[in-house]
Formats: C-alpha cells, structure tokens, sequence
C-alpha cells in the first residue's frame, strides 16, 4: 500500500540522461523526430505479436508497456510470475481466466493481475483484439525478446512452427521463464 512519507523529502533532480519515450507502433521511424527515431521490436510469439512500445531500459526497469496483437484463438498458456501486469483492452474482447475463474473483458476495460497469481487470456471470438500490457517491475519485455521471433509489424503473424520447432520453442521458453521471475502453468 502507498504510504505518505513524513516529512519533506525533496524531489530528486531530473535526470538528463533519462530521455522522452515516443512510441509509434503502426509507423515505421523516418528519423525526423529525434524522440522516435528508434524503431520498435515486433515479436511473434505463441501465435500473437507484441510490440515493446516502452521498455525497461526506457524507465530504469520500473516498468514496459506492450502493444499485444491476439489472433482469434490467439492467447498465452497459463502462467504467473513475480510482477504486476495491467492490460488495457483497445479493440475486441478477450476471455481472461484469472486464479481458475473466466471472465470476459471487452474493448474499453482494465483488468489488473496481481503478481504471482496465475492467469490466462484467450482471444475466443472471430477478431483480432488489441491490447496495452503494462508490467511494473519491467522484465516481460526483454523475455519476449529472448524466446520470440521478430516480425514486420505490430499485426504480422508469426510464422508456424512445425513439431520440432515447437518442442525447441517451448524448451527454450522454460529454460529462460526462472531468469525472468516466469512461470507456465497446466491451468490458471
């Protein structure tokens, strides 16, 4: 819980070395706007494509924001880990299975997971859904990176993996989830 601090404590400096984060996911950079010159990492993975908009190394690892792409059919296996992780539905509905109960979440809601509860969502309808995922502390990004495959753009499906390629993905996926406080899970 927050707590108010006693005392005036004065506000640390501004960090110069700390720099605006502008993130345009549907855009290629074109270099004109120094805030935005980087380009963003689409990541296919499990079938969906995440796009790190803010990364962990934008804010000292306080936390990343994910722009999430679900297929229909599309989601994550259940899992959990040791951080907070807010999703920010922005089109579409998703049905989210959070400590064993199902609830459908539609365009225009937050739903919060708590850390170290175990979770799922589902895209169960005929559309894409579009999603924020913020995690606080930040960490999901870089794993995403470790175990994902780049794509084009924000809406590139990944490409198939044939049974052999799947049986590798998921082995690297487990090996890298304990560096990243991750864990998968036979149902949340």
């Amino acid at each position: 819980m927050f707590e108010k601090k006693t005392g005036n404590t004065p506000i640390p400096a501004d960090d110069l070395q700390r720099t605006l984060t502008l993130a345009r996911p549907d855009a290629d950079r074109d270099g004109s706007d120094q805030a935005a010159s980087r380009s963003l990492p689409h990541i296919g993975l499990v079938g969906d494509t995440y796009t790190i908009t803010v990364s962990g190394q934008d804010t000292a690892g306080r936390f990343c924001v994910i722009d999430m792409h679900i297929p229909p059919g599309g989601g994550p296996p259940p899992h959990r880990h040791d951080f907070e992780e807010t999703f920010i539905l922005l089109e579409g509905e998703l049905e989210a299975t959070f400590r064993g109960q199902k609830s459908v979440v539609r365009a225009g809601e937050t739903i919060n997971v708590p850390s170290n509860a175990p979770h799922q969502f589902h895209n169960a309808s005929s559309q894409p859904v579009r999603l924020l995922c913020v995690c606080s502390p930040a960490g999901l990004d870089e794993f995403f990176l470790q175990v994902g495959i780049p794509v084009a753009t924000r809406t590139t499906p990944p490409p198939q993996l044939d049974a052999k390629q799947q049986a590798a993905f998921m082995e690297k996926a487990k090996a890298l989830a304990p560096k990243y406080r991750t864990e998968f899970l036979a149902k949340a």
